[in-house]
């Protein structure tokens, strides 16, 4: 016991010495940038070359800003081994001038500024004033292996808006490499990327290429002073004007906040002092602690699991985007005997209504896993995301699918350790009020992870210590489970393991049948004609660029559904159609504009839904309604796409298919477990589409197949359709003469339809045992369509069925 409480002590003290460390560590390091600048500011006014650093964060390529930064000034001075999360200004003579470079925190390529922690969006702003009287030049920085997105558009716009002032006309884009490139390479992935080519424009076509690996090389650097200069002749010698004022209020915000996060820190070394008396006074901690993780999207907490349990025994790979069920595993570690569950993470700004049924059953159930009860529930929380309104209400209501009891064994763990850099914990906390709020409600039980850094074994230990001194402070020993909703719970999931069976061999049986009827057709088809409807952000644009495999489609996130308040985009907001080619066959796409999830849809919708018809002459083969998976299919849902369709009458449900979106939300789980636990709404959406659908999924490496599947189940439905969809085809049954013919084998049509409709309705009803042998359409040598009749064979384990239906008898037919 003495050993573990001098261990405890020893971790303590080591972790507010070092964060004291980091913290005057960051205060001289701005009051020695701040006053050298401000010398050099009035006695090398004439010579002095002032550059800012700015972009964004990919992945692995995360120090070619600072890396470009030292290549300038000739010198390491800025640290390429962490993330730069605070904005830090150097100066070096270079060729004779004085230049100050100033590197600044880079935000997500893909991500909307309101998505940037606080804390980032503050030093990014602060950066400006770290170089008075402001900076001549800001340098883009992009890798040149660096892939962009339509998003990095939007994004990049709104983060330069931090800087409340014309940045473009500043702006130099700085391609970053490690291997030698020599102009015409740059200028040939230049032509063949038009996301570059877009940020060029924006900087008025001002570029120059760095191999950041090769320091030796200056004339690279003097050259892009030179193009410095000549940017800073353009703009009449002026650098880029900033507001004192801000400068003044930002160190006033910062100086705060550094206040509040010591305050905070103190208050938790005194929380956690008081309960580690109370361990080694007797209170001896189990030996078996059981924990339970949760949270939303893109926590990493798998990846957590496995760090915890010190080995991987949750599956974390790129072929599978999320945990779709509850999962528990064992270890020992630090002489303790773990039990950890893993949980499914809910769309991280999902309301509880919009989580989908599947996801909300298993989250719920996780806690089940480990009888009688977890001792801590490890709410884990990326440090990379700004904890927003919409976050905070998301975690809210999902915590509210356990009893209140809850937060009282509920520790917050913070991911991605390394997104602090310099910057302590609750300096991030303290930016954040949503943040506050969360750390608050768990009595102040935050810890730090970083899952990159294997070989610090200290933070798995202090977690554990945290855990053990909650439990301490806890009357009740761990969240106790109610052993009547879990067995509801399992009752549920095994009621519908057996219906997503049972629709599983359905689907087979109709697809058998429908590819038995048309196989003998030999009728070439040449063109198809698809039409996308579906909400905002439901993933038409995706779709379309899927279908087309071409980025053809404009695609944006921007959190749309949520943006209730936005003016009318009618103007802007228009049918857009591509072509292209699949397999010798030429498809048009119509991507028609998205409606918000709420209030109902404007009638301009279905003005565009309708103009849609006459884009895809002389009309579309097929109307791919749109469902996200990540999201759950409501009653408002329903009767938005219904009412939408209504202007083209019922006829246009004989050529719509459900298009399930965000297919990597369930990785590798049939699609069918999504249909039928999430109820009623969504299936009679499908049986208005006749039990047409299909599942996409753009992150795995076989878009060809799935599109191909997705082909053939739009060439099936044209086969019995025979015809696309048209707006006039409603006004046939009243040409009487000369068109007789052509109305009669309308109607023929008609019936058929109806009766194969009838036949995919008998099969979904058949007992489980019986099966489904052949079904085929014979052809009699008598004239006329009424002559036409099906032969149906049925099979089961008792006897054989023969069923000759004419047309003319076709009500007979019961099955």
């Amino acid at each position: 016991m003495a050993t573990s409480v001098d261990i405890s002590s020893s971790v303590t003290g080591f972790v507010r010495t070092n964060n004291k460390q980091k913290r005057r560590q960051r205060e001289s390091n701005k009051m020695a940038a701040s006053t050298d600048i401000s010398n050099s500011a009035q006695s090398h006014l004439d010579t002095e070359l002032r550059i800012v650093l700015i972009g964004g964060r990919y992945d692995d390529l995360v120090s070619a800003k600072s890396s470009a930064g030292n290549i300038i000034l000739g010198q390491n001075v800025f640290n390429t081994s962490r993330r730069t999360a605070q904005s830090e200004a150097r100066q070096q003579e270079v060729f004779g001038r004085r230049v100050t470079v100033v590197d600044t925190p880079g935000w997500w390529w893909l991500w909307p500024r309101e998505e940037t922690p606080k804390l980032d969006q503050i030093e990014i702003q602060n950066s400006v004033h770290l170089c008075p009287p402001g900076p001549h030049v800001f340098l883009l920085v992009i890798p040149t292996g660096l892939y962009l997105h339509q998003k990095v558009k939007s994004s990049l716009k709104q983060h330069l808006k931090l800087f409340n002032t014309d940045v473009f006309s500043h702006t130099i884009v700085l391609f970053t490499a490690v291997d030698p490139c020599s102009d015409e390479d740059m200028e040939s992935k230049i032509r063949r990327r038009p996301d570059l080519q877009w940020i060029l424009q924006q900087c008025g076509n001002r570029k120059h290429f760095l191999n950041i690996s090769n320091k030796e090389d200056r004339d690279q650097v003097k050259k892009l002073l030179g193009k410095i200069e000549t940017l800073i002749t353009i703009n009449g010698g002026r650098h880029c004007s900033v507001d004192r004022s801000q400068g003044e209020a930002l160190r006033k915000e910062m100086t705060d906040l550094t206040e509040r996060a010591s305050k905070r820190f103190d208050q938790v070394q005194k929380q956690r002092k008081k309960l580690k008396l109370q361990i080694e006074g007797g209170k001896v901690p189990p030996n078996d602690l059981r924990i339970v993780m949760i949270g939303g999207s893109f926590a990493c907490k798998s990846s957590t699991g496995n760090t915890i349990l010190g080995k991987k025994m949750f599956n974390v790979n790129e072929n599978v985007d999320r945990t779709t069920n509850s999962e528990i595993s064992h270890s020992v570690v630090e002489g303790r005997r773990l039990t950890v569950v893993d949980s499914p993470g809910w769309f991280y700004i999902n309301t509880l209504q919009e989580t989908s049924e599947m996801d909300k059953l298993e989250i719920e159930n996780s806690v089940n896993l480990c009888p009688p009860g977890p001792h801590a529930v490890l709410l884990i929380i990326p440090l990379i995301i700004n904890i927003d309104e919409s976050y905070l209400r998301s975690v809210q209501e999902h915590m509210s699918l356990f009893r209140e009891e809850i937060w009282k064994h509920t520790l917050v763990l913070f991911t991605y350790g390394d997104w602090l850099g310099v910057k302590t914990v609750e300096e991030h906390i303290e930016s954040d009020e949503g943040l506050q709020w969360i750390v608050n409600k768990c009595e102040n039980r935050y810890h730090v992870l970083n899952n990159k850094d294997h070989s610090d074994k200290t933070q798995v230990k202090e977690l554990l210590e945290k855990i053990e001194e909650m439990w301490a402070g806890n009357e009740k020993s761990y969240y106790e489970v109610e052993l009547d909703r879990a067995a509801q719970l399992e009752t549920k999931r095994e009621t519908g393991d057996k219906m997503v069976k049972r629709l599983k061999k359905i689907n087979e049986r109709q697809t058998r049948v429908l590819k038995e009827l048309f196989e003998g057709e030999r009728h070439p088809i040449t063109d198809i004609g698809i039409v996308l409807v579906g909400q905002k952000c439901s993933g038409k644009s995706e779709a379309g660029n899927m279908i087309l495999f071409n980025e053809n489609f404009r695609i944006t996130f921007d959190r749309a559904w949520l943006k209730k308040n936005q003016q009318d985009q009618r103007e802007t907001s228009t049918c857009v159609k591509h072509e292209g080619n699949f397999d010798g066959v030429k498809v048009s796409v119509v991507e028609t504009p998205g409606w918000f999830s709420d209030p109902t849809p404007p009638d301009w919708i279905k003005d565009e839904v309708l103009h849609s018809v006459s884009m895809c002459s002389p009309g579309p083969h097929v109307f791919l309604l749109l469902v996200p998976i990540h999201r759950s299919f409501t009653e408002k849902d329903l009767k938005a796409l219904v009412e939408i369709l209504k202007p083209l009458t019922e006829r246009v449900w004989r050529h719509c298919m459900v298009l399930f979106t965000w297919g990597g939300w369930i990785n590798d789980l049939p699609v069918e477990n999504h249909i039928v636990r999430e109820g009623k709404e969504l299936q009679e959406l499908l049986e208005k589409c006749d039990n047409r659908y299909h599942v996409i999924n753009p992150k795995r490496s076989d878009c060809s197949v799935q599109v191909k599947e997705l082909f053939q189940k739009i060439i099936n439905m044209v086969k019995q359709n025979k015809e696309c969809f048209t707006i006039k085809g409603k006004d046939h049954k009243l040409q009487i003469f000369p068109f007789q013919a052509k109305q009669i084998e309308n109607e023929w049509s008609r019936r058929e339809q109806e009766l194969i409709k009838r036949m995919m309705k008998a099969l979904s009803m058949e007992p489980e045992e019986q099966t489904m042998l052949h079904v085929r359409t014979a052809e009699s040598k008598e004239e006329g369509p009424d002559s036409k009749f099906h032969v149906l064979y049925f099979s089961d384990y008792k006897a054989h069925r023969i069923i000759r239906c004419s047309i003319s008898e076709w009500n007979y037919f019961h099955i």
